[in-house]
């Protein structure tokens, strides 16, 4: 399968709102605001560092160098 910006971007979205769901469901001490004003937006902005990453490498494998 090749990769476009839409299938990225479905991908990391479902990823991320995966985690948030299990998180909401878990019987944890943590309540919904805490998880969908800290827990989510680091996700997003790791999600994000690790995707800009992963794109960057998979560019430089894809160069032959």
């Amino acid at each position: 399968m090749e990769f476009d910006l839409t299938k990225t971007l479905v991908a990391f979205l479902a990823v991320n709102l995966l985690g948030v769901g299990a998180l909401m469901s878990a019987p944890m001490g943590m309540t919904e605001s805490t998880i969908l004003t800290m827990v989510l937006p680091s996700m997003l902005v790791f999600g994000a560092i690790t995707l800009a990453i992963g794109v960057k490498f998979g560019e430089y494998r894809a160069s032959g160098a």
